[in-house]
C-alpha cells in the first residue's frame, strides 16, 4: 500500500519507508478481518498471523485494537504540508491546500481502508468514544495552525472558535461520506472547508 506523501516532503529513509509499510500491511489485514468477522470478534493473534508477523511487531506498531482503527500516518503529514503554504493564505485555504497535497495521489486501496476505519469508529462504541480523544487532539492541532497564520496565540478564543469549526465541517463531511458511499470524500472536504470559508451561508 503506498502512504500518501505531501508535495515538497524530504525523502523518508529506507528503514522508515519499510516500517511504514509494515504498519500499513499489518493495519489492512487488521480490517479486512474486521470487515470479515467483525470487530469485537477478531482478535490480535488472528491479525498478526494474516500478517505475517509476530505478535511482538504487531504490538511495536500498534498498541490495541483501537490503535488498528484510530492510527495513522496522516496528520503529521497534514500538519507539515498546512504549515509549507504560503503565508498570505488564510487558515481554512492554508489547510484546504495541505490537505490536497497530501491526498490527491492516494490508491483507492488505501481510500478503501479509510472507509473502512470511519465506518468502523461511528459504529463502535468503544471506537467512538477513543475517537473523542483523538479529534480533540485535531482541535489542539488545528488550532495551533490558525494561531501561526493569524499572529495570535493559541488561547485566543476566535482562534479556538475558528479551528473547532474547521474541524467541525471536516468531520460533518466524513460522516456524510460514510452515510453516501457514491459520494468523494475529499471533494467534500474541499467543498465543506470552501462553504466555511463563506461564512456556511446556505
Amino acid at each position: 500500500m503506498t502512504e500518501p506523501q505531501p508535495k515538497g516532503s524530504p525523502t523518508v529513509g529506507r528503514r522508515e519507508r519499510k516500517k511504514a509499510r509494515t504498519r500499513a500491511a499489518i493495519q489492512h489485514e487488521a480490517l479486512r478481518l474486521f470487515g470479515e468477522k467483525g470487530y469485537d470478534r477478531t482478535t490480535m493473534e488472528e491479525i498478526a498471523e494474516a500478517a505475517d508477523v509476530s505478535a511482538s511487531t504487531l504490538f511495536r506498531h500498534f498498541s490495541s485494537k483501537e490503535a488498528l482503527v484510530l492510527t495513522d500516518e496522516y496528520d503529521p503529514l497534514i500538519i507539515g504540508a498546512c504549515r509549507s503554504q504560503p503565508a498570505e493564505l488564510g487558515a481554512v485555504e492554508a489547510i484546504r491546500r495541505g490537505i490536497l497535497g497530501v491526498f490527491e495521489h492516494m490508491s483507492e486501496e488505501a481510500l478503501a481502508d479509510i472507509r473502512v476505519r470511519a465506518e468502523l469508529a461511528v459504529s463502535v462504541p468503544s471506537l467512538r468514544a477513543a475517537m473523542l480523544d483523538q479529534l480533540a487532539q485535531a482541535i489542539r492541532d488545528v488550532t495551533t495552525i490558525v494561531a501561526e497564520r493569524a499572529g495570535r496565540t493559541s488561547d485566543d478564543f476566535a482562534v479556538a472558535t475558528l479551528a473547532g469549526a474547521i474541524m467541525g465541517v471536516m468531520l460533518a463531511a466524513e460522516l456524510y461520506w460514510v452515510e453516501h458511499p457514491e459520494s468523494e470524500l475529499f471533494a467534500l472536504v474541499d467543498d465543506a472547508l470552501a462553504h466555511l470559508e463563506r461564512g456556511l451561508t446556505l
